[in-house]
């Protein structure tokens, strides 16, 4: 059942706060997608889904390559799930990471020291 953004249910909004890992998908040019376990953040008033890790992993690279690229995220517990769809694009910039991180920390729990983080950062239209 798709849902709307505009008004997500509170239980959709609960269960995107609760401390679970989900898959990002990302397309790979000529080859199957490339799907990795992440932790993630969102902001629903925002509608934006945040990664934060190193800038030398593969999900960065493929994202980077194309400046932007199509990303979902789903976050699963048993017959429990959503998906959450949009753009991704790496941010680079230190206010952005820092906000991210707090987030991360907020959600999960305090972040390793990284001098290479990133933040994948995608607009959630779906």
């Amino acid at each position: 059942m798709a849902l709307s953004l505009e008004a997500l249910p509170e239980a959709a909004i609960d269960f995107l706060a609760e401390r679970r890992v989900a898959t990002l998908s990302l397309p790979r040019p000529g080859a199957p997608p490339h799907v990795v376990p992440v932790a993630f953040t969102y902001d629903a008033a925002l509608r934006r889904a945040r990664v934060i890790g190193p800038g030398s992993t593969v999900k960065v690279r493929l994202i980077e390559s194309g400046g932007s690229l199509a990303a979902a995220i789903c976050q699963v517990d048993g017959h429990r799930w959503i998906t959450l769809q949009g753009i991704a694009r790496v941010r680079r910039d230190r206010e952005v990471i820092d906000d991210a991180v707090a987030a991360f920390e907020t959600r999960y729990r305090p972040a390793a020291p990284d001098p290479d983080r990133v933040v994948i950062e995608i607009a959630v239209d779906r």
